[in-house]
């Protein structure tokens, strides 16, 4: 159990709320959840791999077939699947920058918002992402907080008949502190 401090919330008014808090992205509680993919639906390594273990052989044999039919997943891009094995409504499959691509933070922040609109259009108003690209892809914490801090009011903004209304950051707690110093400030 994580003690209070490593929770940061923040209302967007219409009973929006965005959240990072210190906690296992597949014990989130909402629709969907984000995985952090490569352009292939591949899913090697890292949280990726993780997703797919628990989600089961249909969401690698899910992720072929979009492949096959829509070719690689561009960056800042995503695509919705069944969630299978796994207590979701569905899974988004979003395809962060790695670093060195350039404009990083940016192409973050498209992710970000790209994979709202997924969420919207699926009709799951509640989803939880991970800190995207900062694993095996190796974008700096601070730069995917940054992505987040400006990305999630943007959204919201710009999207004001928007159903999604909870969207959590899910974070190892070696990562909280860092996210919190730029989403608090």
């Amino acid at each position: 159990m994580f003690d209070k401090e490593q929770i940061y919330s923040k209302n967007y008014g219409n009973n929006r709320i965005f959240k990072a808090e210190v906690m296992n992205i597949l014990g989130a509680p909402v629709d969907a959840i984000v995985n952090p993919a490569n352009s292939g639906l591949s899913h090697g390594g890292g949280l990726a791999a993780i997703i797919s273990k628990e989600a089961g052989p249909k969401l690698d044999d899910q992720c072929d077939r979009i492949v096959e039919k829509l070719g690689r997943i561009p960056v800042t891009l995503g695509v919705p699947t069944n969630a299978y094995n796994l207590p979701y409504k569905g899974i988004i499959h979003s395809v962060g920058p790695r670093m060195g691509d350039g404009d990083e933070q940016a192409k973050l922040e498209k992710t970000i918002t790209n994979t709202l609109l997924i969420a919207e259009k699926q009709k799951w108003y509640s989803v939880a992402f991970p800190a995207i690209s900062t694993g095996i892809f190796g974008v700096p914490k601070q730069i995917c907080a940054e992505a987040f801090k400006s990305a999630i009011p943007s959204y919201w903004d710009n999207n004001a008949d928007s159903k999604v209304c909870f969207v959590l950051l899910c974070l190892t707690i070696d990562d909280f502190e860092e996210f919190y110093k730029v989403l608090s400030r």
